[in-house]
């Protein structure tokens, strides 16, 4: 490689996952990171649905560079209908796929999409099939807790975040700003 040029991006699988906090916002400053650099990004959220959030708030000041979009209905470990969660899901997954594939963004994030894996919502061999066949140089970036082994040793970068220590251990809520 000569000075000054830069090599073709090869396009990553990340996982973040594991008990801890920090999954999406790990996922987050990617893309605000690639923001910086003019390479549009999308994040599609499997589970959180449209209550407001900040990062969807900051996302605006990027100039469409990053876009947010929810498609979830909230998380649905006690679900009362597993084929409408499943459906969703599946809703959620066409329209990242079809809006990945578009090839119009550099990074995809599927926030969530291991919880929605977990529960057998979506089907592994769908998300390694999409992985196949992405654009080229694409940034994949998949989070949520419980990553399917499947998933772990097809990633190229995987990162388990642990909780050791939490507010909520001490009564203390969510709060704006640090944790939506």
């Amino acid at each position: 490689m000569s000075a000054g040029k830069e090599a073709e991006p090869h396009g990553l699988v990340i996982v973040y996952t594991g008990d801890g906090k920090g999954k999406t916002t790990a996922a987050l400053g990617m893309l605000f990171r690639a923001a910086g650099y003019r390479i549009p990004s999308l994040m599609v959220q499997f589970m959180k649905g449209r209550m407001h959030s900040g990062e969807r708030e900051a996302a605006l000041e990027f100039d469409g560079r990053i876009t947010i979009v929810p498609m979830g209905e909230g998380f649905t470990w006690e679900t009362k209908d597993v084929a409408r969660d499943r459906l969703v899901a599946q809703q959620a997954f066409a329209y990242a796929r079809t809006e990945a594939l578009s090839g119009g963004y550099g990074i995809v994030v599927f926030d969530e999409i291991n919880i929605a894996l977990r529960y057998n919502y979506i089907d592994v061999d769908q998300v390694l099939s999409f992985l196949d066949e992405r654009p080229r140089g694409q940034h994949v970036v998949l989070t949520g807790r419980n990553a399917p082994e499947a998933l772990i040793e097809r990633a190229d970068l995987v990162t388990e975040m642990k909780m050791i220590k939490h507010p909520f251990e001490k009564g203390i809520m969510a709060q704006k700003g640090v944790d939506f």
